[in-house]
């Protein structure tokens, strides 16, 4: 059974900001990654939160077990979006 995907505001404001190609490779990532998504996601350390890596950029998201929700917290550069926890 997949995981459902949901984007917090911050996160699609940051999304509609890329340009067309990252952004294509970053929803690729995710839904590829919705089937199962603790293989892709790494815990960030002393966090709550999973990154996933996407070439440069990274996706900031909480896996909710219970309701196989993916949810997208933030995403961006690598060298960014760790700044904001």
């Amino acid at each position: 059974m997949s995981f459902r995907v949901e984007f917090s505001e911050e996160a699609l404001s940051q999304l509609r900001k890329l340009d067309n190609r990252a952004a294509g490779r970053i929803l690729e990532k995710i839904g590829a990654s919705a089937a199962e998504p603790l293989h892709f996601f790494e815990r960030l350390a002393g966090r709550e939160e999973y990154k996933l890596r996407v070439g440069d950029y990274r996706v900031i998201a909480r896996i909710l077990q219970d309701g196989k929700t993916i949810l997208v917290m933030s995403l961006g550069h690598r060298k960014n979006v760790y700044k904001n926890p």
